[in-house]
C-alpha cells in the first residue's frame, strides 16, 4: 500500500530559537548569504537588534510535512519601515491621510540587511513552486486574520517574485551597485579596464593613503578576535551619531554573538595610524561573494571612505578570487569606480483595494525609471568596455 503524506503543518514562531538550528540551516543552499543562516538571525534577536521592543517582532513561518522541516521563511512584525530598505514611508504617509492603518505590517527578509537572496528556503526535494505559494498565501492570511495592512517580501528572488504576483502581491523593481569580478589578477588589471579619467582618479585617491600615513589590514575568520568586538560596534555607532537620521540597530552584545557564531563569515578591513585604528569596515564572505555591512571612523581623513569600504574590498576579492561584491545600498559614488546597477525585486501584498490600485500605479512609473537606469548606467559603465546588459530586464 502506498504511504500517503499528511498535509503540510504550517507555524508561526515567535523566535527563531523555536526552530532547530540543524533543520534550520538544512533548508539552506551553498551560494545562500550568511543572512538567511540560523547562526545570524539568532545574533540579531538574541542580542536585542531585532526584536519586540526594536520594532522587529519575529514571526518565522515554518512548514513542515510528516515533522519534517520542508520550508520555512524570516518574517517580522513591523511597527515602523525602518532599516528595510525598500521604502515605503510614502504608503505610509498615504494610508495615514486616507484613515489607514498601514502599522503593523509584515515583512519576510533579514534585518537591516538589503541583500536578494532567497527569502523561502525550501527543502531540495519538495516541490518550491508549491512552497512559495504556500508561504506566500500564509503571509496573506495572517494579513487577514490579525487585520493588518500589508505583507512584504523585500530583495527575493525572481521565482519567488514570480510566485507572488500569481497570487496578487504588486512587484517592484530597484537597484543596487555590485563590483563584478572580470577575471582580473591583481588589482592593477581592474584600473586597466577603466576609463582613464577614473583610473587616474582612484590611483590618486589610493596615494593619500600612504601620504597620511595610514595601514590597511583586513582580517578574516579566525583572524578576528573577541577584542575586536567593542572597537567594531564603536566604529558602527561612529557613523549613526554623524548621520542626523541615523538610527542605532545593532547593540554591542551582537557583535560579540558575530564573532561567536559567524566568524567563519566574517571580514573586517581595519585602517590603521601610528599603530591606533581610526577606521573600518565590517564585512561578510560566502560562496564566492563579499558583502560590505557597516562602516565607521574616528578620524575624518581624505578619500578614506573609499580606500577602506571599496578599494581594500576590491583588492580583497581579487586577491582571493571571489566573484561578486555587494557594498550595500545607495551611493553613484560607487558607479563612478566601476560597480554597475544591478536589478533588485521585492512583492508587495496590499490588503485595502484603494490603497493598493495606488500604489500598483506608483510602481509602474518607478519600474519604467528603474529599468531605464540600469540600462543607461550599465551602457554609460566607468569599464572602457561595458558589461553586457542584464538578461533579466525584459521579463521584470
Amino acid at each position: 500500500m502506498a504511504r500517503t503524506s499528511k498535509a503540510p503543518e504550517i507555524a508561526v514562531v515567535e523566535s527563531i530559537r523555536a526552530i532547530d538550528r540543524e533543520e534550520w540551516n538544512a533548508l539552506l543552499r551553498p551560494e545562500d548569504s550568511p543572512f538567511v543562516d540560523w547562526d545570524w538571525l539568532f545574533a540579531m534577536e538574541e542580542s536585542g537588534s531585532a526584536i519586540r521592543k526594536t520594532g522587529w517582532s519575529p514571526c518565522h513561518i515554518a512548514i513542515r510535512e510528516n515533522r519534517r522541516l520542508v520550508a520555512a521563511c524570516p518574517v517580522y512584525l513591523k511597527s515602523h519601515s525602518m532599516g528595510e530598505f525598500v521604502f515605503d514611508h510614502g504608503w505610509a504617509d498615504g494610508a495615514d491621510r486616507a484613515g489607514i492603518s498601514y502599522y503593523p505590517k509584515l515583512l519576510a527578509g533579514v534585518p537591516f540587511t538589503p541583500h536578494t537572496g532567497r527569502r523561502f528556503l525550501t527543502a531540495p526535494d519538495v516541490n518550491r513552486p508549491l512552497m512559495a505559494a504556500i508561504l506566500g498565501r500564509t503571509l496573506m492570511t495572517l494579513c487577514s486574520e490579525n487585520k493588518l495592512s500589508s505583507a512584504h517580501v523585500n530583495f527575493c528572488e525572481e521565482d519567488e517574485a514570480e510566485a507572488l504576483c500569481a497570487l496578487g502581491y504588486l512587484p517592484r523593481l530597484g537597484y543596487q551597485y555590485h563590483w563584478q569580478n572580470r577575471g582580473f589578477t591583481t588589482f592593477d588589471d581592474y584600473l586597466r579596464e577603466l576609463k582613464h579619467k577614473r583610473r587616474v582618479a582612484i590611483r590618486h585617491e589610493r596615494a593619500a593613503l600612504g601620504e597620511q600615513g595610514v595601514e590597511l589590514r583586513i582580517m578574516h575568520g579566525d583572524e578576528i578576535a573577541q577584542s575586536m568586538c567593542r572597537p567594531m560596534f564603536e566604529l558602527y555607532r561612529s557613523t549613526i551619531d554623524k548621520l542626523y537620521w541615523g538610527r542605532q540597530y545593532l547593540t554591542p552584545k551582537f557583535f560579540e554573538l558575530a564573532v561567536e557564531h559567524v566568524r567563519r563569515y566574517l571580514t573586517f578591513i581595519g585602517a590603521y595610524r601610528a599603530g591606533k585604528l581610526i577606521a573600518g569596515t565590517f564585512n561578510l564572505q560566502k560562496a564566492g561573494v563579499m558583502y560590505g555591512r557597516y562602516w565607521g571612523c574616528f578620524e575624518e581623513l581624505r578619500f578614506l571612505h573609499f580606500n577602506v569600504c571599496y578599494y581594500a574590498s576590491i583588492e580583497h576579492c581579487i586577491a582571493h578570487g571571489l566573484t561578486r561584491f555587494e557594498p550595500g545600498a545607495g551611493g553613484e559614488y560607487k558607479w563612478l569606480r566601476g560597480f554597475n546597477p544591478a536589478l533588485t525585486r521585492s512583492a508587495h501584498f496590499i490588503a485595502h483595494d484603494g490603497l493598493r490600485a495606488a500604489i500598483a500605479r506608483f510602481l509602474d512609473r518607478e519600474r519604467r525609471e528603474v529599468e531605464a537606469w540600469i540600462a543607461l548606467g550599465n551602457d554609460k559603465s566607468q569599464f572602457r568596455q561595458p558589461p553586457p546588459p542584464p538578461s533579466n530586464i525584459e521579463q521584470a
